[in-house]
C-alpha cells in the first residue's frame, strides 16, 4: 500500500525509483499509467503528454507465430519509415523478421523499449528493464536508454535495483518503502540515513562506483 507520495517529472529529467522488494515500485508505475486508481489524490498529467512504457515481465506466447516487426505495428498504426529508424536506434534491425518467441532476454528488452518508443514519448516509463539480464545486457542495454534520454530530451522514469550503474547517470533519485523516504539528486541520497539504512548491503559498491565517476579526470 502507498501513502502520501508526491511527486514531480519535469521534461528532460531522469528520475531512478529505487526501493526494496514490496516496497510499491511497480504499483506506483501503475497508477501514473491510470491501470490503478488511488484512493485518495490522483495524478496531475501535463498537456500533449505521451507516454511510453516496458513492463517488468513480458513473456511472448510460444504457440503465436509473430515476428518481431509484426510486433511492433501490433495494434497500432505507426509509419514504417520511422519504424525502421527505430529499429536502427536500438540495435534492432537485424531481428525484424525473427519469431518473438526466439529472442534473448536482452534482444526482448530491447524490442519492448523500440515498442515504447514508437510512441514518440516525451515520457518514458521503465520498470526494471533490465530484470534477468546478465551484466553485459545491463551495460548495453542502460547505456543505450541514457543515449535516448539525452538525445530526444524526453523524461524518464525508471524502477532499477542496479544503483551502483543506474544512480550516476540520474538527475533525481526517489527512494520508494510505500513511502517516499527521500528524494533528491544521488549526491545528497547517499548520505541519507534512511537510503543508508535500506541499502546498507549494497554501499560499499555503490559509494566505490560513484566516487569513482565523479572523482577522476581526463588527459587531453
Amino acid at each position: 500500500m502507498l501513502d502520501n507520495v508526491s511527486f514531480e517529472l519535469k521534461q528532460g529529467e531522469f528520475i531512478t525509483l529505487i526501493g526494496p522488494n514490496g516496497a510499491g515500485k511497480s504499483s506506483l508505475i501503475k497508477v501514473l499509467l491510470g491501470l490503478i486508481k488511488p484512493n485518495h489524490g490522483g495524478v496531475n498529467r501535463a498537456k500533449n503528454i505521451r507516454l511510453g512504457y516496458t513492463p517488468q515481465a513480458f513473456s511472448p506466447n510460444p504457440f503465436i507465430p509473430i515476428s518481431v516487426f509484426d510486433f511492433l505495428n501490433l495494434n497500432q498504426k505507426v509509419d514504417q519509415d520511422f519504424v525502421h529508424e527505430t529499429a536502427i536506434l536500438t540495435g534492432i534491425e537485424s531481428l525484424l523478421n525473427t519469431p518473438l518467441k526466439s529472442l534473448s532476454g536482452g534482444e526482448l528488452q530491447r524490442v519492448l523499449l523500440s515498442r515504447a518508443l514508437l510512441k514518440k514519448p516525451n515520457v518514458l516509463i521503465l520498470d526494471e528493464p533490465a530484470q534477468n539480464l546478465d551484466v553485459n545486457g545491463q551495460m548495453h542495454l542502460y547505456k543505450l536508454i541514457q543515449d535516448i534520454h539525452q538525445q530526444q530530451d524526453c523524461a524518464v522514469l525508471m524502477v532499477s535495483h542496479d544503483l551502483h550503474r543506474v544512480m550516476k547517470e540520474s538527475t533525481q533519485v526517489l527512494c520508494l518503502y510505500r513511502h517516499i523516504c527521500c528524494i533528491g539528486q544521488p549526491e545528497s541520497i547517499l548520505k541519507d540515513s534512511q537510503f543508508n539504512d535500506l541499502f546498507a548491503d549494497q554501499m560499499d559498491d555503490l559509494m566505490a562506483t560513484y566516487e569513482h565517476h565523479h572523482n577522476h579526470c581526463h588527459e587531453d
